[in-house]
């Protein structure tokens, strides 16, 4: 099977088979970059204050001095504190002017409810179950459970798409996206609704991941490189656009859920027009339904396939690991393998607190969330031509280094000018998010060539798991705010700067083949500069003397 991408060349690179194999998996991320955001959008906590009952018999300015105010400013008043009723109602009544006697003793907490601002939003799942001052712990539990979701959605089904497959797998994420997402619109109370919102963590991810790998087996060269780095992500940004204009349309969150589950029913019919992956396929002893669908293939790209596509000794191989199964454990097995995924983990969990973080600390911004958010999400597309471009041309290690540093400091900037350049602001912010998003896509490419095929599906999941326990923590990092005001910040940009030390130890991949066995990974490398060192030797398993002897035979075959 080390022969895999030599054994399919007759293929060509990017034919008829290609673009279509290629668009409709594009469409299936869809539904994953589709509902990412949903918990944004769906636990928005806008602004609010307590609510004055209408038969209270006040005056507008009694109301209005009957909550207290917080700060210097004159608008900014208390979200979960005012004065007493009744003692307001006195006084209203005895004909004194409002606040004249009013002092902080005589505060309670808000009894009647509250009244939430509808500027930017009609409903949401905090307005509608109150997840506010005593309750708004609730609010980033909510968040938390989805992305645990997402974890026990990556250990689950990695496992079963190595195992059973890629096609079922990614499919059966796509039904579980929309069942959940129409159901969450029925959620009658908030521990149904966070019960949901855990399944539907669970396909999210899954759908993602799957997808991905599926696409990069079936394709080899510069069209896998062209799929990772730029096709997948820019349909995976496009619908995560598509959603921040959903909910710019649609403010009730109820109706929001619903449509989240169109682009799920929409892709089922997609089960006919995708093939499994013929490399998955060999590496479970399938060679015949492999050959078959490379065969077809070969068919619509109009080009004579070889009789017989895979040679014996590649056959034989590939049978005798039908019998071997491997599982998440088989990632520590061996010294070489457990390093380079302990290094990966790390770096996707501190990646992922860095994206999320600057997600959720955009509400901290100035100006409309929904202008914010879209500008956040497009600023992804250039940082994914930027990760096509560096994906074809630049190693591996350097570029996500480089771009990762630059967002770092990007976003360590913020503190400077909060306060004072609101627009300068938001550049840094657009700017960390480019760099970081950069650095999340090059690791996309970067794992996704250290894996082996026999264990990859399973490898870029435990990756996955360890980023979504990094979004756990990330509606958390808001909360950091209370001991320092650009404390967010700071973790933010300082967890993207460990990812970059880290790097600096995995190994170069840069036109390297993908290894197939776990025996044909590259070796983790000590401590060089990026820029200094050289990609590992091509390991196929042969001996030294071979190794340096099929050089010689080539060119003497040449002449």
């Amino acid at each position: 099977m080390q022969d895999y991408e030599e054994s399919v060349s007759f293929l060509g690179t990017w034919g008829p088979f290609q673009r279509r194999v290629s668009f409709f998996i594009c469409l299936t991320c869809v539904p994953s970059g589709y509902n990412i955001l949903s918990v944004i959008f769906l636990l928005a906590s806008p602004p609010h204050h307590c609510k004055i009952p209408a038969h209270s018999n006040l005056s507008q300015d009694w109301i209005e001095a009957g909550i207290q105010v917080q700060g210097a400013g004159p608008m900014e008043r208390s979200s979960c504190r005012q004065y007493e009723l009744d003692l307001v109602q006195k006084l209203s009544a005895a004909g004194l002017s409002p606040g004249a006697l009013l002092n902080s003793s005589w505060e309670e907490d808000c009894k009647n409810g509250w009244t939430y601002s509808t500027e930017h939003y009609q409903s949401t799942v905090v307005t509608e179950f109150n997840l506010v001052c005593s309750d708004q712990w609730k609010q980033p539990l909510s968040s938390l459970v989805y992305f645990l979701g997402g974890l026990c959605g990556c250990f689950l089904f990695g496992q079963v798409a190595d195992r059973f497959g890629r096609k079922p797998v990614l499919f059966a994420s796509l039904a579980m996206i929309s069942i959940f997402s129409c159901a969450l619109a029925f959620a009658p109370s908030w521990p149904v609704f966070t019960v949901l919102f855990f399944m539907l963590g669970i396909g999210q991810i899954a759908g993602f991941i799957v997808g991905f790998v599926l696409g990069s087996e079936i394709l080899i060269g510069s069209a896998r490189v062209l799929f990772t780095s730029l096709g997948y992500p820019f349909a995976y940004v496009i619908s995560m656009i598509l959603l921040t204009g959903t909910a710019y349309l649609v403010r009730t969150w109820r109706h929001l859920s619903l449509i989240m589950a169109v682009p799920g029913l929409a892709c089922i019919p997609l089960w006919w027009l995708i093939p499994e992956s013929p490399r998955w396929l060999l590496s479970r002893g399938r060679w015949q339904e492999a050959e078959l669908v490379l065969k077809s293939a070969a068919l619509e790209n109009k080009v004579e396939p070889p009789n017989t596509i895979f040679a014996s000794a590649n056959v034989g191989n590939a049978t005798d690991q039908k019998a071997e199964s491997y599982s998440i454990l088989d990632l520590l097995r061996t010294s070489n393998i457990r390093h380079i995924m302990l290094i990966l983990w790390i770096i996707w969990f501190s990646e992922s607190v860095s994206y999320f973080g600057v997600s959720f600390n955009t509400s901290s911004l100035y100006g409309n969330p929904y202008l914010n958010y879209f500008l956040l999400t497009t600023v992804e597309l250039p940082a994914y031509v930027t990760v096509w471009l560096s994906s074809r041309n630049l190693p591996r290690r350097l570029s996500f280094i480089s771009f990762t540093v630059l967002g770092s400091l990007a976003l360590l900037l913020v503190q400077v000018t909060q306060h004072s350049h609101p627009a300068v602001t938001l550049s840094l912010v657009l700017l960390g998010k480019y760099g970081i998003m950069t650095g999340i896509g090059l690791m996309y490419v970067y794992s996704s060539e250290l894996s082996p095929t026999v264990i990859r599906n399973t490898a870029m999941s435990s990756c996955a798991m360890f980023s979504r326990l990094g979004s756990s923590v990330s509606p958390y990092l808001l909360q950091l705010a209370v001991f320092y005001q650009f404390l967010p910040w700071i973790v933010v940009a300082g967890l993207s700067l460990l990812s970059v030390v880290l790097c600096v130890f995995l190994p170069e991949t840069f036109r390297q083949p993908l290894p197939d066995t776990i025996q044909q990974m590259a070796v983790k490398q000590r401590f060089r500069w990026p820029w200094t060192s050289t990609p590992p030797p091509k390991d196929d398993g042969k001996s030294a003397k071979d190794q340096l002897t099929a050089p010689q035979i080539i060119c003497t075959t040449r002449l």
